[in-house]
């Protein structure tokens, strides 16, 4: 079974891609800029930006039919990783008791200069 989840951006189309994308088991959600209607969210707030990459990645893996509980990675992508605490405390918030495997790394930047954060979401769902 494979399965596209798209979210609309302009981006998917030009560039070839799409939001999550399963097969059979495994969810692999793109990189997740945080854009709302073609527009930064939470401008300047790096917590904000990341809070709001991890929940639009979560609803893709709903609709894709998984949970949070089945992320077994995460990639948190920042322009500047002196700030990662301020990235960390939001994926802490919503990961903690999951605890997936996860990566902080710095990138030089993004296609937006107002995005502070990527994320990369990754899921294996349980096979009953």
């Amino acid at each position: 079974m494979r399965k596209r989840v798209d979210s609309g951006s302009r981006f998917e189309k030009q560039i070839g891609f799409s939001r999550a994308c399963r097969s059979g088991n495994v969810i692999s959600v793109a990189g997740t800029a945080p854009v709302k209607d073609g527009e930064t969210v939470c401008a300047g707030d790096l917590y904000g930006q990341t809070r709001y990459c991890l929940e639009l990645s979560i609803r893709a893996i709903e609709e894709a039919g998984g949970t949070a509980d089945d992320i077994v990675r995460t990639r948190i992508m920042l322009t500047d990783i002196s700030r990662w605490e301020e990235a960390a405390k939001a994926h802490g918030e919503r990961f903690s008791a999951i605890r997936p495997a996860c990566t902080f790394v710095e990138v030089s930047r993004f296609i937006d200069e107002a995005w502070l954060v990527e994320t990369e979401v990754d899921c294996v769902l349980t096979q009953e």
